[in-house]
């Protein structure tokens, strides 16, 4: 992170208990966990440098942790049914501050029961109050309906006949055409930002400038019960293929390239007292690497560390190894020449700096969810788990799908 640049917080509030949907935080869309979704979009999102969720519950804590995200362990009197998320999020501002020495220049809330959250919606939010002079700002769709709203039942003097409804956003008596009415925008309950000092003083999401970031209403949609929940699993193959960061498969891949420290392995190195060096590897990816090649796709390792342990670990899984490479985007666009492959064809795997000269060569640039948040924000997809923990497997079964269970 620039030494200038501010500390954007989002704080995704994930508690365990839930009457409409039990266990909500943790049912699944699209195959993946609602807290999980939302975490991976925050940490795609550029801008953002810290990611939390706040938890009274250890499922939902392990699956945050499994991205990458931070948890706050929320105490009991903020985790009931009569909480408010901005309780949550002022208490996890006061934890991750203590725990970094830093206090966060703008918080985010994130909301994971909108499922279909993208990372450009909480980019939006943030650049308004991070660089656009905002102090709050919230994700909005364009809304077209006439909103009605039931009357008291009485005449307001006591008895007789029913008021009936009346319209809120529109006389009853006049019903104008779409394009001639005020453009109507719904709150979409997704991402909320907020000028962090401004709202400890405030305790309330919106003061000051309240910037409106609009995003597409197809993906409005909030699960607060079973009917909203078995709707989003119908949408999921819809909305989630149709992104532009939509995972890779088969057909967009020729090859796939790999970084090895922080990628393969959580990025530490242990030292014996004779100086020999090694390192922990997950068994998932070896299967994940292994259905790789068994599907014929060309596969390297691409290090620029000249370490025997990559050379060795290359060995073990049977696939080529360039290592102790001071360029790696020249060493990789020599090793697609020589394959004959485009590189907009190769998959390369990353998670620092030193790997962004090879994103901007490859057509699926794709971090771990433990990368440098620069690299994440560069990323055409992210992993929902860190490098050395199975981050390997998890994109082969991207690619592979149902051949790869």
């Amino acid at each position: 992170m620039p030494p200038n640049a501010p500390v954007v917080l989002a704080v995704i509030p994930a508690r365990g208990g839930s009457k409409g949907v039990p266990a909500k935080n943790l049912a699944t869309v699209g195959g993946v966990p609602l807290v999980v979704r939302a975490a991976r979009e925050c940490l795609a999102a550029r801008g953002v440098t810290h990611v939390v969720v706040s938890t009274d519950d250890a499922a939902i804590a392990e699956a945050a942790r499994g991205t990458g995200a931070e948890v706050v362990e929320r105490p009991a009197d903020i985790a009931g049914d009569t909480a408010t998320s901005e309780a949550a999020v002022l208490h996890a501002m006061d934890v991750h501050a203590e725990r970094h020495g830093r206090e966060a220049d703008v918080v985010l809330l994130v909301q994971c029961t909108s499922p279909f959250l993208t990372r450009e919606d909480v980019e939006g939010v943030t650049a308004a109050v991070a660089f656009g002079g905002a102090d709050s700002a919230l994700t909005v769709a364009p809304f077209h309906g006439f909103v009605w709203r039931d009357g008291d039942g009485g005449d307001g003097e006591g008895g007789g006949k029913g008021t009936g409804g009346h319209g809120v956003n529109h006389d009853k008596a006049f019903r104008p055409r779409r394009q001639d009415r005020p453009q109507d925008l719904l709150e979409t309950g997704a991402a909320y930002a907020m000028r962090a000092a401004g709202f400890r003083e405030a305790e309330h999401r919106f003061f000051g400038r309240t910037e409106l970031v609009r995003t597409d209403p197809a993906r409005v949609l909030e699960v607060d019960d079973p009917h909203d929940l078995a709707r989003a699993r119908a949408l999921a193959p819809l909305l989630d293929g149709e992104r532009p960061g939509a995972l890779p498969t088969r057909d967009d891949v020729d090859a796939v390239v790999l970084d090895f420290d922080g990628t393969q392995t959580d990025d530490r190195v242990y030292v014996d007292s004779d100086g020999r060096e090694t390192v922990a590897v997950h068994r998932g990816d070896g299967l994940g690497i292994a259905a790789l090649r068994r599907a014929g796709l060309p596969l390297l390792i691409l290090s620029t560390e000249q370490n025997p342990v990559v050379a060795a670990r290359a060995r073990k899984l049977r696939i080529p190894v360039l290592h102790g490479v001071d360029r790696k985007d020249l060493a990789l666009k020599q090793w697609c020449e020589e394959q004959g492959i485009a590189p907009e064809r190769v998959l390369y795997v990353g998670n620092d700096v030193n790997d962004l000269p090879c994103f901007g060569l490859v057509g699926w640039p794709v971090a771990v969810a433990s990368a440098h948040d620069v690299v994440r924000g560069a990323a055409r997809a992210v992993t929902s788990v860190p490098g050395g923990a199975g981050a390997i497997r998890e994109i082969a079964s991207w690619i592979l799908g149902k051949e790869l269970s």
